[in-house]
């Protein structure tokens, strides 16, 4: 009968300890996912974005421009940006939270490009007008309720 007793103490311990374990490793799964999800949405916004779609421009002319916006954090000037839209180089200041957007300060060197101008001028002055975002996959949508900027990650094959 103590030999009963016994057996029946250790199989308890190991349910016991079964049951401890099974129970720390699914709290971790949970924190780990919670977490991914979390960093990795602020992580896809701060890349480069290549645009992709915006007004009249055709796909082919938004490549061939090189079209880009960079969200890469900057140490040294924090919410500052750049992009390129196929001439100077452009610069801006962005706040970009929970799917609002705000654009200002938006300048750019003062280089002239022949036949290169046209989308670097409406992209200046339409970006501070785009009060929304929204990431889908690897693609970015700025939008101001009219129109939207669209563009897909440079960093996505």
């Amino acid at each position: 009968m103590n030999l009963v007793k016994r057996f029946s103490k250790i199989f308890r311990m190991k349910i016991f300890r079964i049951i401890t374990l099974s129970s720390l490793i699914m709290m971790l799964i949970v924190s780990c996912k919670s977490t991914n999800k979390i960093s990795g949405t602020m992580e896809n916004i701060n890349r480069k974005w290549m645009l992709v779609e915006y007004q009249d421009f055709t796909k082919a002319e938004l490549t061939k421009l090189e079209a880009y916006m960079d969200l890469t954090k900057n140490p040294d000037s924090e919410n500052r940006y750049t992009a390129k839209m196929g001439c100077n180089g452009m610069f801006f200041t962005a706040e970009l939270s929970k799917g609002k957007a705000k654009f200002s300060g938006v300048g750019s060197t003062m280089m002239y490009c022949d036949g290169r101008m046209k989308l670097e001028d409406s992209f200046g002055k339409q970006l501070p007008n785009m009060n929304q975002y929204k990431i889908e996959g690897h693609f970015l949508t700025l939008s101001d309720g009219k129109s939207i900027m669209k563009f897909v990650a440079a960093d996505w094959d």
